[in-house]
């Protein structure tokens, strides 16, 4: 579309005031044939009729407002302006010619200055250079809580979805995940008693409604002791490049804010574990909050022993979920020394011992890229006082795996299969921790140790899960079309021994079911 306005001899005709299409025509190197129609500049034309002058800006975007960046702006987007010499241009009208200056000058289009790089070198390669260069002690990549950190800050401030992310900063989401995730994994491994076949009883044998109290419980007591542990520390944590990032920090939330969350946290938490659950573990619950934040958090700054006790506060979780599934099935008052002590807990106190011996590898090989920042902090971290062995004690460790695992097996909570899958994870793990201890750290060990570790635990949870005892041949049997009664009740007689006085037909009776 072109606008035409009446032609008038203009004095002068100033850039600001004509539209871009108007301007390209008069910038030509040989003299326009077509008059220049001008009965008043463009911006006064447009001011008469709003609705026109809208639909021109829609139209053709922002003629007039291109023309009046500064040369540094347009630098920012990659122009540069011309140098050369303006040309004066004539303008005819009504056999009158008036000889104006050229327009400012005019942005050109100029390439982005090309990043070096040298062409010989293939990308593999250089992806290797700049590893060696960096000794491997490159900086990992931020946590889940420095992202929600960064993400909050760019919402608004009085907004309900800034509020909700920097309390989900405080939780610690992907430590938490880790957490919820060994609890549940014990609740699915305990072995199910056929006593309680749902055929039997009024209620199943593992509630679902009890797993959703168990995990929600225990996602809201690590958020209450994450959000502790930063309430705690603030002051060191700035000090810092992992943990500066975090909302205390920042000034996302202040210290009444994180208590009330804090509070709300650990109440829900532990409330949910004692109705939903049992007493045991909603004392297990608040017992992990208690050392985490009262113990662990403080100790970091007097002994180097702080690392195993965050070990047993991580070792907990797994029992809370053994001890929810045995309440369930418990034959006497279901207290905490049937629940906990008693012969068929075995497999909890494995698990428990599972999370207890990945820490060190874990927690070792994270904490070596930033053991000068822990040192000026003043944190008492193996790392720096005793680095070799730091390297050892994860060694140690990782290699504990292999008899917990083994364990397993061997008490029927996981099957044969188990045994050898569990096993190639755990040589992963204790081949990049043979690494960190020769190498002290250096040629990329502690990224490999670190990247096994956050590998090692969920693969391990879930292979776990699919090598349950009975799983499997359960499966096969339904496959056949063998009714469920009769695998419950030879799976009960393949499990009681033949005692004196207890022959086989008399177990037989006592387990089958009917009137």
């Amino acid at each position: 579309m072109l606008l035409r306005f009446q032609a008038v001899r203009p004095s002068v005709i100033e850039a600001d005031s004509i539209c871009l299409r108007c301007l390209l025509r008069m910038t030509k190197k040989s003299v326009p044939r077509r008059q220049f129609s001008a009965s008043r500049p463009c911006n006064e034309a447009l001011a008469s009729k709003p609705k026109l002058g809208k639909l021109w800006r829609r139209e053709y975007f922002s003629a007039n407002g291109s023309l009046g960046l500064s040369k540094a702006q347009w630098e920012t987007y990659g122009f540069a302006y011309e140098t050369s010499v303006p040309r004066d241009v004539a303008v005819s009208n009504n056999a009158t010619t008036v000889t104006t200056p050229a327009p400012p000058l005019i942005p050109q289009r100029q390439p982005l200055p090309a990043v070096p790089n040298d062409a010989s070198e293939p990308p593999h390669r250089r992806r290797k250079r700049l590893k060696a260069e960096a000794n491997g002690e490159a900086p990992l990549p931020l946590d889940a809580s420095s992202r929600l950190s960064t993400l909050s800050s760019t919402m608004p401030a009085a907004s309900v979805r800034r509020l909700l992310t920097t309390c989900l900063s405080l939780s610690k989401p992907r430590l938490s995940f880790l957490i919820v995730l060994t609890t549940a994994t014990a609740y699915s491994l305990y072995p199910v008693p056929a006593l309680l076949l749902p055929t039997t009883t009024a209620s199943p044998s593992l509630s679902a409604l009890t797993l959703v109290f168990l995990t929600s419980g225990t996602a809201l007591c690590c958020a209450s002791a994450n959000a502790l542990n930063m309430l705690l520390e603030p002051k060191y944590d700035a000090q810092m490049s992992r943990t500066r990032n975090r909302p205390l920090v920042r000034g996302l939330i202040g210290k009444k804010g994180a208590m009330i969350f804090a509070s709300v946290a650990g109440v829900l938490g532990v409330g949910s574990l004692y109705f939903g659950v049992n007493p045991t573990v909603a004392f297990l619950g608040g017992l992990n909050i208690a050392l985490y934040a009262g113990l662990y958090t403080p100790m970091k700054r007097i002994s180097v022993l702080n690392t195993w006790v965050g070990a047993l506060v991580g070792g907990i979780p797994p029992l809370m979920g053994w001890a929810a599934a045995a309440g369930q099935s418990a034959t006497g008052s279901g207290e905490w020394r049937e629940l906990l002590f008693s012969e068929g807990s075995i497999g909890g106190w494995l698990l428990a011992g599972l999370l207890f011996a990945w820490q060190f590898p874990h927690f070792n090989s994270l904490s070596w890229p930033i053991r000068e920042e822990y040192k000026n902090a003043g944190y008492r971290m193996l790392v720096w006082t005793n680095g070799r062995m730091n390297g050892r004690v994860a060694f140690r460790y990782a290699i504990l795996c292999f008899p917990i695992c083994a364990g397993l097996w061997w008490y029927q909570i996981t099957d044969q299969g188990f045994l050898v899958t569990s096993s190639v994870i755990n040589a992963w793990m204790v081949r990049e921790a043979w690494r960190f201890w020769r190498n002290e750290g250096n040629k990329g060990s502690a990224r490999g140790l670190f990247w096994a570790s956050v590998w090692h635990l969920p693969v391990v949870m879930v292979l776990a899960m699919l090598h349950k005892k009975g799983l499997w041949e359960g499966i096969w049997k339904r496959v056949n079309g063998e009714s469920e009664e009769e695998m419950w009740v030879e799976e009960e007689v393949m499990q009681v021994p033949k005692a004196k006085g207890h022959p086989l037909h008399v177990v037989k009776a006592l387990t089958s079911v009917g009137p």
